[in-house]
């Protein structure tokens, strides 16, 4: 029997192998990657510096205890060069492999900015257990981080640092914090909890330049200031990879494009987490990715299953100001129902018919996100 070959051993390639050896201890089962496929999760890496955890601390099983916890087969360090979908092969940089079923879980890699000037190839990103090992190395010793983006990740960096001790400046074009989550009142509760945390905000401008100033850094604005600084870490965003599956033929858009039922354009070829375009939409978040991974291992356990997105809410890991986000569904009409109080905002979208859409929970307005969750739960089950 070809076994069942998953590349990727993040929270998707590993989600959906548990899901599938709940259903299944029999078929064989091969997980690939190119880094070390220690269990570790990602979300973590936006909120560690704080709690004073290294990347050795974040690890939460080595390879060879997923391989023995999974009855798999887990190939660290080895990269997938190139898929053979008619052949049901793949190729790796040492051999070849054939599959019955493949499982892209490829994640996402961050999106690189262009900024002028020879400080420009010291600017970081942190997307994996390694990346955030070297983060903190540059980092020791050192005073202040500039941020590259005010975005739900940017945004819990900059929370982050400042309880670590580190002075923060955050630079984004948009007007506010969370531009494409948060309504305006919310985005500005937001911003003024962590402005009184310490973060300094720089909006509606972007990095022009940054260039080497003796050992630290000169970050230049499209607004003409300039920030000295010790790091800047970029955190504008990410990239579906879809190189491996466009390459091979697959139908790719801003992700590799899926059904519902995590299908790709090829039989026996299934798609999900970051990489993926699941019926036009890219879920880069916890929850999608689990009722993927839950669907996806049914399937592969032949019982084909639909993944069903309930309501879905985002928590944003900014301690200073807590934050939960259920975006509407795209193409949502209505208008947002703003309330403040002292210590929080409650944001409502909800249609003419009073159906609630979606909502924003800011400070201790969030201790009403399981209620709202419920109301919205029916309206998007029937969507």
């Amino acid at each position: 029997m070809d076994p069942i070959v998953i590349i990727g051993t993040g929270l998707a390639g590993y989600g959906v192998a548990r899901e599938l050896r709940k259903l299944d201890r029999e078929t064989p089962l091969h997980l690939i990657t190119g880094d070390d496929a220690v269990s570790y999760s990602k979300p973590m890496l936006s909120n560690a510096l704080a709690s004073g955890k290294t990347a050795d601390h974040l690890a939460l099983a080595s390879a060879e205890d997923m391989g023995r916890t999974l009855h798999a087969v887990v190939h660290s360090h080895t990269r997938v060069t190139a898929l053979d979908i008619p052949g049901r092969r793949l190729r790796t940089e040492r051999d070849e492999m054939p599959f019955g079923h493949l499982v892209l879980a490829l994640g996402a890699d961050p999106i690189r900015l262009s900024p002028e000037g020879d400080g420009a190839e010291h600017v970081r990103s942190v997307n994996d257990r390694g990346d955030y090992a070297r983060f903190r190395e540059a980092i020791a010793g050192k005073r202040h981080v500039t941020i590259l983006g005010a975005g739900l990740i940017g945004c819990e960096f900059a929370n982050d640092l400042r309880r670590a001790g580190y002075a923060v400046a955050v630079v984004d074009p948009a007007p506010q914090p969370l531009g494409r989550l948060l309504p305006p009142q919310a985005g500005a509760f937001l911003r003024q909890r962590l402005e009184r945390s310490g973060v300094r905000f720089h909006f509606q401008c972007t990095a022009q330049r940054i260039d080497r100033d003796g050992a630290r850094l000169a970050v230049t604005l499209s607004d003409g200031e300039t920030l000295s600084t010790d790091c800047v870490l970029s955190a504008v965003g990410l990239r579906p990879r879809t190189n491996l599956a466009a390459a091979a033929g697959l139908g790719v858009g801003r992700g590799v494009r899926v059904d519902r039922c995590l299908r790709t354009s090829a039989e026996g070829v299934y798609a999900l987490g970051d990489c993926a375009e699941v019926e036009g939409l890219v879920l880069p978040f916890v929850m999608p990715l689990m009722a993927a991974a839950r669907a996806l291992g049914a399937t592969l356990a032949g019982r084909p299953t639909p993944a069903l997105y309930p309501a879905m809410p985002v928590v944003v890991k900014t301690p200073d100001c807590p934050t939960v986000v259920c975006p509407p569904l795209a193409g949502s009409s209505g208008a947002w129902q703003e309330t403040e109080g002292e210590e929080g905002v409650t944001s409502l979208l909800r249609d003419p018919a009073g159906r609630l859409l979606g909502f924003a929970l800011c400070g201790d307005a969030t201790a009403e996100k399981r209620r709202l969750a419920r109301e919205i739960a029916p309206w998007l089950a029937a969507n």
